[in-house]
């Protein structure tokens, strides 16, 4: 305790402040549960005005996740079948501001703030206020990305509402052009910040990966831009948010869509240089097909977990140099062995993965499965990170011979007699 109480007077250790709050469909945010301090419940309201979306951004992301986990019964063929999905008015957020040294260091799903980091560790929504659901996190993300990819609305774009310039210098400054409505003027400071990179490193990083886009191999000696400048395109949420999207952010309400071709930079302050000029550009569209195959084709392993702890796996599919640490992890990921935390941890496996399908009647139980079948990705075996952040559950078994897929349409047959709205038998 000693040592921890120095670390943390040194500033070697972060200061955690938990929070809670809510989001209204126009942006509005409503702290329930904060410091005291107004500076820094202030940095926590600017955090999540910056990084989640409202009005019709939060609809397209919400539909999005809504078609990703697998909800639609009929094809989505035009933008007005999906804006027939309803959307909740309502959202919840739980996490934490971390200030300190370890604060922007944070694992999860992370947003920079002066000195630290705001991270979210649950996020809900509710049509009335008062039911609160959530996706499931843990889902098959090659599967939900089917499920998204065989809708034909997916490639509908939203509309163009304005093109701005901005011209950047290291230094900091950046001058935008037209002059953009003051709600817009951070976001779009933002926006080419992160674009173009905050520190030199970066800077020159995304500045080399613009003209190799664009064809051009560069020097090794590569001379720094004195300026850049960045055409940004602002345009209203498409329908659902596609991974073949050319947006780089969404803020708000707004997508931004950096124009590569009519971007420049300027080694002399002087005169400038377009990108994408090379002869050799690959199409864009191209490029994003060959990440999203490799995406598609993450290799896995398949284990099955037994709830007496037994962990087993295919001869061959695990190097013996992981065998140990894998049993371990995953027996203690998931409570193998041990009857009640194995019971636990299946009851959350379900509400997780059939979030809103299900309802236990006071007083019961969801049934127990006597094994679960987990995938593992392979480059995943040497990390040092637990396994629960990556391996994903696919079948269950609730007898050890008939297996139920998790990501089926239908409810597993043991599970159905808990189906929402019907109540047990």
């Amino acid at each position: 305790m000693g040592e921890a109480k120095r670390r943390k007077q040194l500033g070697l250790m972060p200061t955690v402040h938990p929070f809670e709050a809510r989001m209204a469909e126009d942006g509005g945010i409503t702290l329930t549960r904060a410091p005291e301090d107004a500076r820094l419940r202030e940095q926590i309201t600017d955090a999540l005005r910056l990084s989640q979306p409202y009005g019709p951004a939060w609809a397209s992301e919400y539909r999005t996740n809504y078609v990703m986990a697998g909800r639609p019964d009929a094809f989505l063929e035009t933008a007005a079948d999906v804006e027939a999905i309803p959307v909740p008015a309502h959202r919840r957020f739980a996490g934490d501001l971390v200030l300190g040294k370890a604060g922007a260091e944070t694992a999860g799903v992370s947003f920079p703030v002066p000195g630290g980091s705001v991270r979210l560790r649950e996020q809900q929504h509710s049509f009335d206020g008062e039911r609160w659901e959530s996706f499931p996190s843990n889902a098959d993300p090659r599967r939900a990305l089917e499920y998204l990819m065989q809708h034909p609305a997916v490639q509908e774009r939203g509309e163009v509402v304005a093109t701005f310039r901005a011209e950047h210098w290291p230094e900091g400054r950046i001058d935008i052009e037209p002059d953009p409505p003051e709600e817009l003027l951070d976001l779009l400071e933002s926006v080419t910040r992160e674009w173009h990179g905050e520190t030199p490193e970066d800077w020159l990083d995304s500045h080399r990966g613009l003209l190799e886009q664009g064809g051009e191999e560069p020097e090794d000696d590569l001379p720094v831009p004195v300026a850049r400048r960045l055409v940004l395109e602002l345009r209203r949420p498409a329908p659902l948010l596609s991974p073949l999207s050319l947006a780089f952010a969404t803020r708000g309400n707004v997508e931004f869509h950096p124009v590569t071709a009519q971007s420049s930079y300027s080694l002399d302050g002087e005169n400038w240089l377009n990108y994408g000029d090379g002869e050799d550009a690959e199409p864009a569209p191209d490029g994003l097909m060959a990440e999203l195959q490799n995406f598609l084709d993450i290799a896995t392993v398949t284990v099955t977990v037994h709830a007496d702890g037994r962990v087993q796996w295919a001869d061959g599919d695990i190097p013996e140099e992981h065998q140990d640490s894998l049993k371990a992890d995953l027996t203690q990921s998931t409570g193998a062995g041990n009857a009640a935390a194995w019971a636990e941890w299946t009851t959350h496996l379900f509400t997780d993965t059939f979030a809103g399908e299900l309802e236990v009647p006071e007083g019961e139980t969801l049934p127990v499965p006597v094994a679960v079948k987990l995938d593992i990705p392979k480059d995943a075996l040497g990390d040092p990170d637990p396994l629960a952040q990556t391996f994903m559950e696919s079948e269950v078994t609730f007898n050890g011979q008939d297996w139920r897929d998790l990501y089926s349409e239908e409810l597993p047959e043991e599970l159905q007699p808990y189906a929402a709205g019907q109540g047990a038998n």
